[in-house]
């Protein structure tokens, strides 16, 4: 345990330590480029102002802590720690030119120093976040993990700490009253009664309890032991068999309750920062970019088939509410288009139709359905209200999906899951992902979600048709 403490100490030196050797080369860098567009004041007070941009990047390393050498983190998670770091340095370094009266630092330059800092401060905690992986797959910087309970709870535990190695978690055993299904890589270590005398004569970091309830007098024993023996202990509760999501713990008077969705979008100032994406996004787009693809739409559209130029369509939206969702006609005029979803090679397509849907141009008049609030750029694909009556009684918990707006992508799409839905059991798999993404929204996952959907149109995707 000590040896890891250090090693976690040293590691976070070093991240802080390379966090100021990229912002000072940033800022070295953007400095002596922009050097000539810059005042005589600025370049005489540089002294002040290296100062204010080192001293200025102490809060945000207080306030968002690095967390890079944690057993469990992802990349998004990275990059959104990075930004919001950026941004309290932003205020803070612009209040202290202010007070300096370092006025004349122009746009370009300040635009410039801190594209290329957020751009330059991921590269390098992933690429350190990256070499923690390969150092512990490796089998270095490990935490001796013993299991108490090889039940079901116990092995899908286990299953979960193995499937990547670079958590570095090395598992001893299990500890268990009646063994019947440990996993033939691992061991048995003896009964619940042994668990004192292994930890005494091992080391041992971490203990994770996985029994049920009903076993409360070897909980309770098992954690006092590790309490006064200063090893971590976790109970891995048995309805995790049930409930695969995060939850919140909340305290009710002396009582722990456990709020089963704690979904981000519940948070206004969330909703209100996903809302001014998508406006602005929207808004962008339609004044610039969409008025040239319309009138190139427009004309194929129009060339190969009679017929509107725009489909529109009853869909489900945010808490059911039904709404007409935009598109450009890709089929023939034909009675089934709210009834029959679209299918490989479906001759109700026009040729100019089926190039509008491998590109997914055919969704860009959605972007009017964002502007007027019925859908968001990213979120659960909306169904048309024959599905959504349809799969509601075949799919357990369904209408949860429709907690937040649908979107034009959605982490459902760029995971697989898009296109014909050809039996119950591929549905349920997007219902899945779609609950995943309404319970752990970021801002950055809404990025993320863009940036894929972008690859995967240039790269051509199997579903898209």
């Amino acid at each position: 345990m000590k040896q890891q403490t250090r090693f976690s100490h040293l590691l976070k030196s070093l991240i802080v330590l390379g966090d100021y050797f990229v912002l000072n080369a940033t800022f070295l860098l953007v400095f002596f480029l922009f050097k000539s567009y810059l005042r005589g004041d600025v370049i005489s007070e540089f002294r002040s102002l290296f100062l204010a941009l080192n001293i200025c990047y102490i809060p945000g390393l207080l306030i968002f802590k690095i967390a890079i050498h944690s057993r469990v983190i992802y990349a998004d998670k990275i990059v959104q720690n990075i930004f919001y770091v950026i941004l309290l340095h932003f205020v803070l370094f612009t209040t202290a030119l202010t007070i300096f009266k370092i006025q004349e630092v122009s746009r370009l330059f300040t635009i410039s120093l801190y594209s290329l800092l957020f751009l330059s401060l991921v590269s390098w905690r992933l690429s350190i976040r990256f070499c923690i992986k390969l150092y512990r797959k490796k089998g270095f910087n490990f935490n001796l993990i013993v299991i108490i309970g090889a039940g079901q709870n116990g092995n899908a535990l286990y299953q979960e700490m193995m499937d990547d190695p670079g958590y570095g978690f090395r598992i001893l055993g299990f500890f268990e009253d009646n063994p019947v299904n440990i996993p033939s890589e691992s061991k048995l270590l003896g009964s619940t009664d042994d668990i004192e005398d292994f930890i005494r004569d091992n080391e041992v970091d971490e203990v994770y309890c996985t029994l049920p309830e009903s076993a409360e007098k070897v909980i309770v024993r098992a954690l006092n032991f590790c309490e006064n023996n200063m090893i971590r202990f976790h109970i891995v509760p048995e309805f995790r068999r049930y409930v695969k999501k995060q939850m919140e713990l909340n305290v009710l008077g002396n009582m722990p309750v456990l709020s089963l969705r704690n979904e981000p979008l519940q948070n206004p100032l969330n909703r209100f920062s996903k809302r001014t994406f998508d406006v602005i996004s929207s808004l962008l787009f339609i004044s610039t970019i969409f008025p040239i693809i319309y009138i190139i739409v427009a004309t194929g559209i129009k060339i190969t088939s009679r017929g509107p130029v725009f489909f529109k369509q009853r869909r489900t939206g945010k808490r059911g509410h039904e709404f007409y969702c935009y598109k450009f006609r890709t089929m023939r005029i034909n009675e089934e288009a709210d009834l029959k979803q679209a299918i490989e090679n479906d001759p109700r397509i026009t040729r100019f139709g089926e190039f509008l849907r491998k590109s997914s141009i055919d969704e860009l008049p959605q972007l009017f359905n964002v502007l007027k609030g019925d859908m968001s750029i990213v979120g659960p694909r909306p169904h048309m209200l024959k599905h959504t009556k349809q799969y509601n009684e075949l799919i357990d918990k369904y209408m949860l999906r429709h907690l937040v707006k649908p979107g034009i992508t959605g982490w459902a799409q760029v995971t697989g899951f898009r296109g014909e839905t050809k039996d119950v059991s591929q549905m349920e798999e997007r219902v899945i992902r779609d609950v995943w993404y309404l319970e752990n929204w970021s801002f950055f996952l809404d990025i993320k979600i863009i940036y894929i959907t972008i690859i995967n149109i240039f790269r051509g995707e199997k579903n898209a048709y």
